[in-house]
């Protein structure tokens, strides 16, 4: 897969970023180039290989699944500005 200068234009004007025709050329390249990246890593065979966490083998770490903390929900409501039944009252941001 490989992008041409009005694809890079057209997620530039839909990201609203601003492209100097000059640089256009480079981010081109430069994407084309992830893109060639990943093509060749989407060619490899990984037939029979086991997925992998940590190259290292280790292994995290478990504690006991425990309540370490006291319920303070109301001394802690009493800082917001707003709240009711025992929640967090925000203003609405998204219309």
């Amino acid at each position: 897969m490989s992008l041409d200068r009005s694809q890079v234009e057209t997620v530039a004007k839909l990201a609203r970023l601003k492209v100097e025709d000059q640089e256009l050329d480079n981010y081109v390249n430069s994407l084309n180039s992830i893109l060639d990246l990943a093509d060749q890593l989407q060619a490899v065979d990984t037939e029979g290989v086991e997925p992998l966490a940590n190259p290292l083998d280790a292994t995290a770490r478990l504690r006991p699944d425990t309540v370490t903390e006291t319920n303070q929900r109301e001394k802690l409501q009493k800082n917001a500005p707003q709240a009711e039944a025992g929640l967090f009252l925000v203003p609405k941001v998204i219309d």
